[in-house]
This record gives C-alpha cells, sequence and structure tokens, in this order.
C-alpha cells in the first residue's frame, strides 16, 4: 500500500512535539517536510525543538524548514506559560542538534515546491499559526490546488477560546492568516477545533501509562511534558480552569485525522472563516450555519472521535 505523504507546519511545542512523534512512528505515513513557525515559542527555539524530537526518533533525513517568526502584521503571540520559554518544557538537551541543520530554503518556498512535485498527492498538516500556509497561498494562488487535503488544529465552533474570551490560540496567534486560509482554499480541509480537543480529554492515568514506558521516545516525552503536566493540573485545582479535567494533546488530534480517517467518527460541514474586527471576537472561527457565505468549499469540523484508535496511535509514538 502506498504510504501517504504530509507535509508538517507546526509552532513546536509539546502538543506539537506528540502529534510529530505519532506521524513518525506511524507505518503508512512518509513525511516529505517539516517547515517551523512562530506561535508556542519564538521560531529559533521551534527549529531547535523540531531537530530534537527527530533526533530521538531517529529521523533526523526528515528536511526542516525556518518559516515566518511574527504574524502577517508583525505581532507575535507565545504559550511560554504552557509550554516553557523553550517550547519543550524548559527540560534542554546539550548535545541537541543546532540550527545548521535547518534548510537554507525558506519555509514558504518548500511548501510550494513540495505540494508542485507532489501535486495531488501530499497533505498538509498545521498545528500553529497558519502564517506560512497562507503566505505560500499569496506566492502561488495555485498552491491550495496542489494539496490533496488540509488538517488545522485552530479555531473554535462555539465562540469558546482559549487566550482570549473568543478565540484560540493558533487563530489568535494571526488572525488574518487563518481568514485567507479559511477563505481561500479549495482542498478539503478538516479542523479540530479547541472544544472538540476539549471533548477528547484523556485521563491522567493513560498519560502516566502513556510516558512511562520505559523507552527512550518515552523518557523524553515524560521529561518535555512535566512542564504542562504541573501547570495542567494547578489549573485544574483553581477556580482559573478552563481545560477541564484530563489531559490534552490537542495538535495529536489533528494529526490523528491524517493518518488514519477513521480516528474520526462524526464531522458537521459548514462554510468557515474568521472575524477580524471584533474587539471581544477577533481571531474568532465562524461557523455559517446559516449559510449567508454562500461558500462552494465548506469545511469539515470534527465533533466525534475515536478515543481508542487514537490512543493506539499515541502509544505507538513512544514504543
Amino acid at each position: 500500500m502506498a504510504k501517504k505523504l504530509l507535509l508538517v507546519d507546526l509552532d513546536c511545542g509539546v502538543d506539537d512535539a506528540q502529534a510529530l512523534m505519532m506521524a513518525l512512528a506511524a507505518p503508512n505515513v512518509q513525511i516529505l517536510g517539516i517547515t517551523c513557525t512562530h506561535g508556542n515559542t519564538k521560531i529559533e527555539n521551534v527549529c531547535k525543538n523540531v531537530l530534537r524530537v527527530l533526533k530521538v526518533c531517529q529521523r533526523t533525513e526528515i528536511p526542516v524548514f525556518r518559516g515566518e517568526g511574527n504574524s502577517l502584521l508583525g505581532s507575535q503571540l507565545n504559550a511560554d506559560h504552557y509550554h516553557g520559554e523553550d517550547g519543550l518544557g524548559d527540560a534542554p538537551d546539550p548535545s541537541a542538534p543546532g540550527l545548521e541543520h535547518i534548510q537554507a530554503e525558506h519555509a514558504v518556498n518548500a511548501l510550494i515546491r513540495i505540494a508542485n512535485e507532489q501535486a495531488g498527492q501530499v497533505s498538509l498538516v498545521a498545528t500553529g499559526p497558519l502564517t506560512n500556509v497562507a503566505l505560500a497561498f499569496k506566492m502561488d494562488p495555485t498552491f491550495p490546488s496542489k494539496l490533496r487535503h488540509l488538517y488545522i488544529m485552530g479555531g473554535n465552533m462555539e465562540s469558546r477560546g482559549n487566550v482570549t474570551m473568543c478565540s484560540e490560540f493558533n487563530f489568535a496567534a494571526d488572525p488574518e492568516a487563518a481568514y485567507i486560509v479559511l477563505n481561500h482554499f479549495a482542498c478539503p480541509t478538516y479542523i479540530a477545533t479547541w472544544e472538540y480537543c476539549l471533548r477528547q480529554a484523556l485521563p491522567w492515568g493513560f498519560f502516566t501509562e502513556w510516558v512511562n514506558q520505559g523507552t527512550e521516545k518515552a523518557c523524553f516525552m515524560k521529561k518535555i511534558s512535566a512542564y504542562t503536566e504541573r501547570f495542567s493540573k494547578g489549573k485544574q485545582g483553581s477556580k482559573e480552569m478552563y481545560f477541564g479535567p484530563g489531559f490534552l494533546c490537542c495538535d495529536s488530534f489533528a494529526m490523528a485525522a491524517a493518518i488514519d480517517e477513521c480516528a474520526v467518527t462524526e464531522y458537521i460541514r459548514y462554510g468557515v472563516s474568521v472575524e477580524l474586527q471584533g474587539s471581544v471576537t477577533r481571531g474568532m472561527m465562524i461557523v455559517d450555519t446559516l449559510n449567508q457565505l454562500k461558500k462552494e468549499n465548506q469545511a469539515f469540523i470534527m465533533t466525534k472521535c475515536d478515543i481508542e484508535k487514537v490512543k493506539q496511535l499515541m502509544m505507538s509514538a513512544l514504543k
């Protein structure tokens, strides 16, 4: 059976590392390139973090490309409160690969080139702000038509936010980029929203089993996840709780859908866009249930998941 060809665009924090390791372990997947964007941490850290993940997974042959370090409007939003200042739980590795291993080609150029080389065959999984993806369209308007599928972790379907009242982090970090992607990409688009991920929260007992498998990969995950684990459990024990009970691995849900379409058991399909002007709602994903946008290309918004299948993919990632 031919392998699924993937491009991965990410802002490598702990959850991106989890998703990437899942894809690296999947026998039916071939990753053609990894493009780095700003988001959970600054772009230099994102690049270093991807290289660390590839090293522990013994997959350093996969090319890594540096992309945009700011949003389209030049702003930055980070999540060091959740992922640590370096994006991987402030658990450095003195022997980690350096930035000299990053490809000279810019991430946006690499996205366009690889999509052209594998037209109609490669799917893009985007688990960070959509800056690189939007710029690929602006540089080459045919880029979306070359993709087989687009999988996004981002946005929301019930106006529930996690960095502002009404917006999810990845969309809030670059609302204009999210707007461009949702309004100009004609390829089948699948979205794992913030609320979808919240509903799939895993028991902390599973997390403990997952990171204590005793392998090099599991030890790495346990080390980089400790910071996030403390933060999450602290929030859940306070009045500030907004993550809900359980362990969240948001980016893994978008990646699981790309690896195995059976990981998602139910979708709703609507036209979607992004609010850019609202004083409280900027960055919020708009779900057009009334079809007022008259969109031909409606997104597949994930609503139900085969959680056992996702657990299996996660366990396999750390073996």
